[in-house]
């Protein structure tokens, strides 16, 4: 038999929190799930990598990359989604305000990916080195003009990077985007403003 996975939830939202516990426990048998107001509160346990999973809010996540990106695989950001996309992509997030339906899909895509031995951090290798350059600054806020100044290209060549960029990832929001750079390593915590 297969041991229960241990999931721990990081997040200020008591409400969400309970929802999301109740989703886990109803439609996921067995697993066992933790409850963290902070992420302190998770340290303060002392076994806080004993969890098969880490759900939390993007805030928290990039506040504490230091512990989330070697656990990038077992770490789940929720995020408000927006686009109606209830796909998850290598970023590993929950669109927490899609419907039930959306969210169940989500978590069991989450779980079917585990099962199969999923390789997170090799999708980054999609990317072409200046694919990469164009991604670092694109998360950093700058302009499609300013980019194209800063790598010496044309606009153009800007544009094509960035739907390149959007069809490997399958990602279209610069938040998602974001958290794709973090989660992977490409760029840092400290590099976003908040």
């Amino acid at each position: 038999m297969h041991r229960n996975k241990q999931i721990a939830i990081i997040l200020p939202d008591t409400l969400q929190s309970i929802g999301l516990q109740s989703m886990l426990t109803d439609y996921f048998p067995p697993v066992e799930v933790c409850y963290f107001p902070t992420f302190e509160a998770l340290n303060a346990g002392g076994s806080n990598d004993m969890y098969d999973y880490y759900f939390t809010s993007p805030g928290i996540m990039v506040l504490n990359a230091d512990f989330f990106l070697p656990r990038r695989g077992k770490t789940v950001v929720l995020i408000d989604g927006g686009e109606g996309s209830g796909d998850i992509s290598t970023t590993n997030h929950l669109t927490v305000k899609a419907s039930q339906e959306i969210i169940i899909e989500q978590l069991q895509q989450l779980f079917a990916a585990d099962n199969s031995s999923n390789t997170i951090g090799e999708t980054s290798k999609d990317l072409s080195t200046r694919e990469t350059d164009v991604l670092q600054l694109i998360v950093k806020g700058i302009t499609n003009k300013e980019i194209a100044d800063k790598l010496n290209i044309s606009l153009n060549t800007v544009l094509t990077h960035r739907k390149n960029i959007t069809a490997k990832l399958g990602i279209k929001t610069v938040s998602g985007l974001t958290f794709y750079a973090i989660m992977n390593g490409i760029i840092s915590g400290d590099d976003i403003e908040l």
